[in-house]
Parts: C-alpha cells; structure tokens; sequence
C-alpha cells in the first residue's frame, strides 16, 4: 500500500470505531457522584421515596448516588436546575406530577422550560392513588349518596386539597364535572391540616393521597367514598375504584413521580439508568417501604414515561380548561 494512503486508512478505520468508543463512554458516566434533586424540602413522600431508590440505585452501580433538595416555587425551582445542567447523566430530578404535566398549565409565566421537551424521561418512580374522603357528621355513605345530596344543594358542599393546580384538585373537578354537581374548594397550603379538619367536620370532604387517607380510614376517622386508581386498593378492599361506578368508566387519576434527565442526555445512559431503576423497584425491600407509604412501585421504559407524560398533561389540560382553574 502506498505510504500515502495510510493515513486516509488509519482516519476511515477510526471514523468508523468512533461511535462504537463514543457509546461505551456513554455507557455509564463513573467519574463523579450522580446528583438526584429532589424540588422539595426533605420529608415529604418524594424526598423519600426519592432517597429510597437513591441507595439502591448508587449499591447497582457502585457509585454515589447524592439527593439534593432545591425548594422553592411548588417544585420549578428543582427541576430547572436539572433542566439546564449538563446532559451527562450525573444530574437527574425525582420529577412529580404536579410540576411535570401541571404547573406550567396553570402558571405558565413561571416555567422558563417546557416539561415535555426540555427533559428525558428516564423511568416511573411510583404512582400513589388518591381517596375521596367525608367528614364523619356527612349524611353519605357512598359516592352516590354525596351526588344526591350535592345536586339537591349546589354549592353548599366543599372539599379541601393541599393547593391550587395540584392533581388532588384536579382529581376532584374531574369528578365534578362526570358526576355533574358542584361542590366548593377550599386549597390549603399544603395537607397536614386537612385531614384534622375534616375529622373535625370543619369540611365535608377531601381529597387525599391515599398515605394520607388509609390510618384514618382504617381508624374510623374518616369515611372513604372512593378511590381514583383503575381498581380497588388491597389497604381498603371495601372502597370501591371510581372507575367501577355508574357514569364514571375508565376514571383513573394517580398522584406519580418520575426521574429524569436534561434533554440531551445520551440514550445509552437513559437505558442505562432505565435498567438500573426497573432492577431497585423489584426489590423486595423497595417495594415493601413504597408500599408503606401507600406508593405502587413503577416500571416500564423511558418511552412508557414519555408517553405516559404526554397523556397526562393533554388530559390535565382539558381538566384545567373546563374547570377555569388559575392560580
């Protein structure tokens, strides 16, 4: 071969492997901890469920895997921080409903990012049912019966939630709006309080994540009309799915937390992360401590989160829209 055209040779022979080294690099970033934001103060059930998994995940993959927590403005202040940081697979966000397929619904002036294209969907951390609650002094024992009393008195009824825009409140005008009655609601800052005062039959309902709901349903504290997954919970056999009742097929609503990454992150450390995540939810040791917290473990792909992402905001935008919701 002449001299000459070794060089040309040597070039085309690494062109080629290039992808190949490139996508092993990719394979697994070992060079520094993972950073996993959670956009809340430590304690709440993301927190964690977030540091659950966190553990887990860093003993998979030998390396440190850190929980930062960035509060501040209901969870945007977090997730933008994962948004513009590097797409190299050392930062991800434990990314909940709320300011992934919501927030930016209702507020829109404070989201400098758009959930559904500036983040990779990595994979579904955990869903968690909500369970519609009465005050005991309410004359209903059933969801039928609060539909009766509420259609004979529009407007005379309310029910509480942790906030404007949460998926509690948008749970519950869902609802409202398949049952066609009108009852009032009052947002709390958040949900400690809520469920004293419905015991105390300062409110007639709520709407509660069902960690919250389950003691004091157990406890005859609270009555439970029903829950918004596809099918019944095991915690409460008795309360029956929304979904099975006259008028309200196919209703599902579940409170969720996702992972993800910056947008650009390489697919091989998505599928990476992806694998890993699906291998700590079947622990059985993670899957017993979510379900204490009234959390279902998730599972699926990258694209089963992308996809599940885009149904939920399209479906929460109408939602908002009929419901004028507005903070």
């Amino acid at each position: 071969m002449p001299s000459f055209k070794k060089p040309l040779v040597l070039a085309a022979l690494l062109a080629a492997a290039l992808p190949g080294i490139a996508l092993a690099q990719a394979a697994w970033p070992a060079a520094k901890p993972i950073t996993l934001v959670v956009p809340y103060s430590a304690g709440g059930s993301v927190d964690f469920n977030a540091r659950l998994v966190a553990t887990k995940l860093g003993e998979r993959l030998k390396q440190s895997v850190v929980i930062e927590n960035v509060a501040g403005a209901g969870g945007v202040i977090g997730v933008t921080k994962v948004v513009n940081a590097a797409p190299d697979g050392y930062t991800l966000v434990a990314g909940p409903d709320s300011v992934i397929a919501i927030g930016k619904l209702i507020n829109p002036a404070a989201f400098k990012f758009d959930p559904l294209k500036d983040l990779a969907p990595v994979g579904m951390l955990n869903t968690a049912p909500m369970v519609l609650v009465a005050r005991p002094g309410l004359p209903v024992q059933s969801y039928g019966d609060l539909v009766k009393l509420a259609k004979a008195s529009p407007g005379k009824y309310n029910y509480a939630t942790s906030g404007v825009g949460t998926v509690l409140q948008l749970a519950m005008e869902l609802l409202k709006e398949k049952s066609g009655i009108f009852v009032t609601h009052i947002p709390y800052r958040g949900g400690a309080q809520i469920a004293t005062d419905v015991i105390g039959n300062q409110v007639d309902l709520a709407m509660l994540v069902s960690t919250s709901a389950i003691p004091h349903i157990n406890g005859g504290r609270l009555k439970a009309l029903g829950v918004t997954s596809a099918k019944r919970l095991d915690a409460l056999p008795n309360v029956p799915a929304f979904g099975e009742m006259p008028g309200l097929k196919d209703y599902s609503m579940v409170s969720w937390t996702g992972i993800f990454a910056p947008a650009a992150t390489p697919p091989a450390v998505v599928k990476r992360l992806n694998e890993e995540l699906n291998a700590v939810l079947k622990d059985p040791e993670v899957r017993a401590k979510l379900q204490e917290q009234g959390a279902v473990p998730g599972s699926g792909s990258a694209e089963d989160l992308g996809k599940f992402v885009r149904t939920e905001y399209a479906r929460n935008q109408k939602i908002v829209q009929a419901a004028n919701i507005k903070e």
